[in-house]
C-alpha cells in the first residue's frame, strides 16, 4: 500500500474514532443526576452541589400536624406531585438495580441512590398510616398564577391525601412500586433501609388492592396536571417490583391473574401508563428461565406485548411509532422527550438480556439482534444530547449548544444566594418570566420536553410545551447513560 494511502487509513481512522468519542456519556451521566439535586424540596443537606438552590417549602404539612417537608418539585413548577414523583423514583431505582456495576464503575452509584433516598424519605413521611397516603402539596392553578423561586414562595401549601373513604389505587400502587423497586436498590448498602422500605411498599399495596379507584377523584386538583387513565397498570407494575424484591409467590400469583389482560401491546411508557415496565420485567425474568413451565406459559402474554412495543419503536413492527425526519421518535408535541427516554430503559436492558441469554427479537418484518436494538438507543440518545438537525442538546448545561430560556421558576429567577430580596408573585413575570434573556441560573443535567415532529425547536421561557424539563424526563436516562459511559 503507498504512503498516501496509509495516510488516508489513518486519517479516517482517526475521523472515525473522534466520531466515536464526540459523545461524554460519563459527563452527561453526571449532570443528569444534577438535575435532581435543583429539584429537591425542604432542607438542603450539606454535601448539596447545585449551589444556587437554596432551603424552600420548610413548613409543609404543619397546619395538618405532619411533616411534609422533602420530596422534590416535579417540573419548572412548586407543586409535589405524588405520582409523577413516584414514578420518578421508580424509574431511578430501576436504572439502580439494572445498571449498577456501570453506575459504581463511574462513581455516580451513590448519588444516584441518594437521588433514590430524598424521594423515598418523603414518601415515608407522606405514608402516616397503612391506608393513608398524602399525594399532593401546594395545588396547581394557584401556583400557576405565581413566578416565584420555590425558596420564597408565597402559594398555598395545601395537603391532599388518599385513605379508605378517598381512595387512589394508582397513586398508592405507584409509590408501592417505587418502595419496592427502592427495596431492591439498597439491599447490599443498607439493609436496615431497604427493610424500611419494603414494608411501606407491602402496606401501599395492600391498599390499593383492597381501595381502587383513581386517585384524581379523591385530589381532584391533580387531574388538571397529572390525571391518570386507570390504575391496574400500577397494581400490576408494583407487583412485579414486590416479587422481585421479595419473590413471596403471593404476587407472582397476582400476575399471573392479570395475564389474560396485561395491558395489550401499549404506544408508549410514562408516569401514567406503567404497562410496558411490567411487561418488559416479566418478559426479561421468562428469557432467564426464573419461571417453572406452567406459570411460563401464562406470563407469555407479557413477554409478547413488551416485545411488539420494541418491534414498533424500532420500526419493525405491525404499529411503528412515528419518527422525525432527524430520526427521533415521536408520540406527542408536549414533552416528547419524555416518551423517547422511557424507551430507552426498556430497549436497553431488554437487549442486555437478550445478549445475556444468547437470544434475537423476533419482529414480524424480521429477526433483530441485541447490538441492533443497542445501536439504536445510541441513535436516540445522541439526539437528545446534540446529533440532530438543529445541533442543540436537549440535556441542559451539556455541551455548548442547549436550551437557554427553560422553563422553570428557579433557574429563572437570580438566585437567592445572590440576592435575599423576595420576588413577588406578579414580579417574578414581570422581570425573570417576561425577559428575552438566558436564565440566569443553568438547570444542570435537565431533559427538556424537546423538539416538534419537524425536529424544530422554539428556546423561550413561554413555550412550555417544548422548553419545561421535568423529572420523569431524566430519569430513566440515568442507567442507560451509564450502560453508554462503561
Amino acid at each position: 500500500m503507498s504512503s498516501t494511502n496509509n495516510f488516508m487509513l489513518g486519517f479516517c481512522l482517526v475521523i472515525l474514532f473522534v466520531n466515536a468519542a464526540s459523545i461524554d456519556y460519563g459527563e452527561a451521566l453526571t449532570k443528569s443526576l444534577l438535575y435532581f439535586e435543583a429539584q429537591r424540596s425542604g432542607k438542603l443537606p450539606s454535601n448539596q452541589r447545585v449551589e444556587w438552590r437554596g432551603d424552600s417549602a420548610l413548613n409543609d404539612g404543619k397546619d395538618d400536624g405532619i411533616d411534609l417537608t422533602g420530596g422534590y418539585y416535579d417540573a419548572g413548577d412548586n407543586v409535589k406531585f405524588g405520582f409523577p414523583m413516584a414514578f420518578t423514583i421508580t424509574m431511578l431505582a430501576w436504572s439502580a438495580t439494572e445498571f449498577e456495576s456501570q453506575l459504581n464503575s463511574k462513581n455516580e452509584l451513590k448519588n444516584t441512590l441518594n437521588a433514590i433516598k430524598w424521594g423515598t424519605d418523603y414518601f415515608i413521611k407522606a405514608h402516616k398510616e397503612s391506608h393513608v397516603l398524602y399525594g399532593e402539596i401546594g395545588e396547581g392553578i394557584s401556583d400557576h398564577k405565581c413566578w416565584e423561586r420555590p425558596e420564597d414562595m408565597t402559594t398555598p401549601r395545601s395537603v391532599y391525601k388518599i385513605d379508605e373513604q378517598h381512595p387512589g389505587a394508582d397513586l398508592a400502587g405507584e409509590t408501592a412500586a417505587a418502595l419496592a423497586a427502592a427495596t431492591v436498590a439498597f439491599k447490599e448498602s443498607d439493609s436496615g433501609y431497604s427493610n424500611q422500605l419494603l414494608t411501606h411498599a407491602k402496606e401501599l399495596f395492600d391498599f390499593a388492592k383492597k381501595f381502587p379507584g383513581v386517585y384524581t377523584s379523591s385530589i381532584p386538583v391533580a387531574d388538571k396536571f397529572y390525571g391518570s387513565s386507570g390504575y391496574e397498570d400500577e397494581l400490576l407494575w408494583a407487583a412485579v417490583w414486590l416479587y422481585k424484591a421479595t419473590k413471596d409467590k403471593s404476587y407472582l400469583d397476582y400476575i399471573n391473574e392479570k395475564s389474560t389482560s396485561c395491558g395489550g401491546t401499549r404506544l408508549n411508557f410514562s408516569w401514567d401508563d406503567k404497562y410496558i415496565g411490567a411487561q418488559v420485567l416479566i418478559a426479561k425474568d421468562l428469557l432467564e428461565n426464573k419461571f417453572a413451565g406452567n406459570e411460563s406459559t401464562l406470563l407469555n402474554e407479557y413477554k409478547k406485548n413488551a416485545e411488539e412495543f420494541i418491534c414498533n419503536c424500532i420500526q419493525k413492527g405491525q404499529n411503528n411509532i412515528q419518527k422525525t425526519n432527524g430520526g427521533l421518535l415521536w408520540w406527542n408535541y408536549w414533552n416528547n422527550l419524555q416518551f423517547v427516554t422511557t424507551a430507552t430503559i426498556v430497549i436497553t436492558t431488554y437487549a442486555d438480556t437478550l445478549s445475556a441469554t444468547k437470544n434475537s427479537l423476533q419482529c414480524s418484518s424480521g429477526n433483530v439482534e441485541p447490538l441492533q436494538l443497542i445501536n439504536f438507543v445510541k441513535s436516540q440518545v445522541d439526539y437528545i444530547l446534540g446529533e440532530n438537525p438543529q445541533k442543540m442538546s436537549y440535556m441542559v448545561g451539556f455541551g455548548t449548544n442547549y436550551p437557554q430560556e427553560v422553563h422553570h421558576r428557579g433557574a429563572s429567577i437570580v438566585s437567592i444566594k445572590k440576592d435575599k430580596k423576595p420576588v413577588g408573585c406578579q414580579e417574578g413575570f414581570d422581570q425573570w418570566f417576561n425577559r428575552n434573556a438566558p436564565n440566569p441560573n443553568v438547570l444542570v443535567g435537565a431533559i427538556v420536553g424537546g423538539p416538534d415532529n419537524s425536529d424544530n425547536y422554539n428556546d423561550s421561557r413561554d413555550n412550555y410545551k417544548q422548553a419545561e424539563a421535568a423529572t420523569a424526563n431524566s430519569a430513566p436516562l440515568v442507567g442507560v447513560l451509564a450502560r453508554f459511559a462503561s
